[in-house]
């Protein structure tokens, strides 16, 4: 049995079902209807630039165009990562630090999981490429935001535990120990969650997605777990070099507290 296609019709009948909600939300006075509106609106936009955009990348195959879509990924998600923190680290640290972790995190574990686990000929090939990549960088920078985010405001919020363990001749790795590995586990909790839930509470959306497709359960399971196992490799160390990286700037050579190294609360 194939893929049922789905008209532009249907799928006006799924945003006509956004709106109503949208409605609901205007009578219930909790000011949500705009910003719904224009999530439905830029999901719409750009999922079909998207398309447009895969059709062509998928159709020449060629390494540059892979590699290309795959910095611009990147940059993005870097920058969402800066967005997402309450009290940040100025002067690009902040997304130098997301963007660098997710870098080496991210396409390092796509990258032996194409050429080692999956085997695709050529190992680029943007079917397997772009979507692995896309569901790594996403979820690792839920992490690494996360994590950040953690970091620099409860460093903030505890500036004066910092600077008294300092003054008592502690290091600054020990001054701010329990700090960064509450921030390491904030970052790394939704992805453990999401994988004891797996198969249990909801179905993954890879697994889902490729049984619409067609594919057999038993297929769609194996690639299921795969999927699960290196988005955790990513978003892990993703979160562990990038809560190091952020906890180290927040000192200087003295190794005292600089926490006029970070934006005011937005």
């Amino acid at each position: 049995m194939g893929v049922i296609d789905l008209a532009w019709w249907q799928l006006a009948l799924a945003a006509m079902m956004v709106v109503a909600l949208a409605g609901c939300t205007v009578l219930a006075r909790l000011e949500m209807g705009r910003s719904l509106l224009v999530a439905a609106a830029r999901t719409v936009i750009q999922l079909s630039l998207v398309g447009l955009v895969l059709e062509a990348l998928f159709s020449s195959a060629r390494l540059y165009w892979v590699a290309l879509m795959a910095l611009g990924m990147l940059l993005i998600a870097g920058r969402e990562v800066m967005a997402r923190q309450k009290r940040r680290l100025i002067g690009g640290w902040a997304f130098g630090i997301g963007t660098l972790a997710m870098f080496l995190s991210s396409f390092t574990v796509t990258v032996l999981t194409l050429t080692v686990i999956i085997g695709p000929d050529p190992w680029y090939r943007p079917q397997y490429a772009i979507p692995l990549l896309g569901m790594m960088l996403g979820n690792t920078m839920t992490g690494v935001a996360l994590a950040l985010d953690r970091l620099t405001d409860t460093a903030w919020r505890q500036r004066a535990v910092i600077e008294n363990r300092l003054m008592l001749g502690q290091g600054w790795q020990e001054a701010i120990g329990d700090i960064r590995r509450e921030a390491m586990r904030s970052g790394m909790m939704p992805m453990i969650n999401a994988m004891a839930a797996a198969g249990v509470v909801s179905l993954p959306g890879m697994m889902t997605g490729q049984m619409l497709a067609g594919s057999s359960p038993a297929l769609a399971v194996k690639y299921q777990i795969l999927v699960m196992f290196t988005i955790t490799l990513g978003t892990g160390f993703g979160t562990l070099a990038a809560v190091a990286a952020g906890s180290r700037r927040l000192f200087d050579g003295r190794e005292r507290l600089r926490l006029d190294r970070l934006s005011p609360p937005r």
